[in-house]
């Protein structure tokens, strides 16, 4: 895939939490709003999908949600926005379950909107459409995994455990937030109830090849207010 070609499926941010642990510094606005650098967080991810060349992307929100479609419209440059407005939180997978069930793309991106990986979308989805496999997410090195959680690689980059928080220590490869997904994994996510990626999906996803496409690139999240600071710093 090229530089600013479509790829041909859309983009899904995960813009739906309430931001709790924020409140404290950004608080009449939902966490994918909060400013850095003088600008809604969520639009550095979405110059990002633009450089890859994506046309398609749907928001899973919820918390002020009418507060994020009047701030981003249904339109960001060429990137046509959708919604997905959750009336109750469905977590992660359930979220993502929802945004695609009316799409028949063959695979959708998938990103945290709380966290940003200076990473080419394209490269990763190159590698995601080479290695064949159902899912693939983008794995970063860092010094200090016992905030994220660490994900344990096989040397071919097959995901072997992912590891919580409370587990995690040392260096090691941590969850960047950005997937590639197979619609028929997508179809796999239970509906009607809340769902986790993270800790209910992703396990169950590990036999059937979950790759890892490893990277050292700049990451930041603006989970709590030390990370939000720190971000103002790096765009």
């Amino acid at each position: 895939m090229n530089p600013k070609q479509d790829p041909g499926f859309p983009a899904v941010l995960l813009a739906g939490g309430f931001g709790t642990r924020l409140r404290s510094v950004v608080a009449d606005l939902p966490k994918p709003l909060a400013p850095v650098q003088g600008r809604p967080f969520i639009t550095y991810l979405l110059d990002q999908l633009v450089d890859a060349g994506w046309t398609r992307a749907i928001l899973c929100i919820h918390y002020r949600a009418e507060q994020i479609i009047q701030t981003l419209g249904d339109k960001y440059g060429p990137l046509h926005l959708e919604y997905s407005i959750e009336t109750e939180p469905l977590g992660t997978a359930g979220a993502v379950r929802v945004a695609t069930s009316k799409t028949d793309a063959p695979r959708f991106l998938v990103l945290n909107a709380d966290s940003f990986c200076r990473i080419a979308l394209v490269d990763f989805t190159a590698f995601h459409l080479a290695h064949g496999h159902p899912a693939s997410l983008v794995s970063i090195t860092v010094e200090d995994t016992s905030r994220y959680g660490s994900v344990k690689l096989a040397p071919d980059g097959r995901i072997l455990a992912l590891t919580e928080k409370a587990e995690a220590q040392g260096a090691g490869f941590i969850n960047g937030g950005i997937y590639l997904i197979e619609n028929s994994l997508g179809k796999e996510i239970p509906e009607g109830r809340p769902v986790s990626l993270e800790r209910e999906m992703f396990p169950s996803w590990l036999e059937k090849g979950f790759m890892a496409w490893r990277t050292t690139a700049p990451f930041i999240d603006i989970g709590v207010p030390e990370s939000y600071a720190f971000a103002q710093t790096i765009f």
